[in-house]
């Protein structure tokens, strides 16, 4: 996965579309401002439902699945947005975004966003799989 600043995300966005982001950083508003123009260029392409899957506390991780797997009855693209706030997806967690990561759902979007990492996050397993 390449790495890019906010100012370079427009010009990237507007040659192509990944079926995957992931953004990570200490600066709220940036963030934001990032996840905002993925969101417009995918609706913009077409990504006209949207899941919102906040993994918080007692999150059932098997809705991380569900929502790849579950096909809209009029055929259009989905937007899968999971939010992690604490940063920490735990031993479900980790294991449900490997294997979410290792399938990523034809004609969805996902899009993950969570805090500025440490290093231990930053080299676990979930977040390797995210980077691919």
């Amino acid at each position: 996965m390449a790495t890019l600043r906010l100012e370079q995300l427009d010009a990237y966005l507007s040659r192509e579309l990944r079926s995957l982001y992931v953004i990570h950083g200490d600066e709220p508003l940036l963030a934001l401002e990032a996840a905002d123009a993925i969101r417009a260029r995918a609706r913009a392409s077409g990504f006209s439902e949207r899941a919102v899957l906040a993994a918080e506390r007692g999150f059932d991780w098997g809705e991380l699945g569900a929502s790849g797997a579950s096909r809209s009855l009029f055929g259009d693209k989905k937007l899968i947005e999971l939010r992690l706030p604490s940063g920490k997806p735990g031993p479900d967690g980790a294991e449900a975004i490997e294997a979410f990561c290792g399938r990523l759902p034809p004609d969805a979007l996902t899009l993950v966003t969570l805090p500025r990492l440490d290093k231990a996050g930053q080299v676990s397993s979930w977040f390797k799989a995210l980077e691919r």
